[in-house]
């Protein structure tokens, strides 16, 4: 019988709430049409180039929020 095992880290982010910054993130992936894979695979399996589009839009929605 094998015991699956899952790490704390990972089990901690399953259960943990989404910040606003998290939802953020998750609605410019959306725009960006990545969110599927960030569902599927994670957010570590993005190109940089993808992983750079995402903060650069982070960054002009935080600056706009902030006026």
């Amino acid at each position: 019988m094998e015991v699956q095992r899952i790490s704390k880290k990972k089990a901690r982010k399953k259960n943990s709430v989404l910040s606003d910054r998290d939802l953020l993130k998750m609605e410019i992936a959306k725009d960006l049409g990545i969110l599927d894979k960030v569902e599927r695979d994670g957010w570590g399996s993005l190109s940089n180039a993808d992983c750079g589009r995402v903060g650069g839009i982070m960054r002009k929605r935080l600056q706009q929020l902030q006026g």
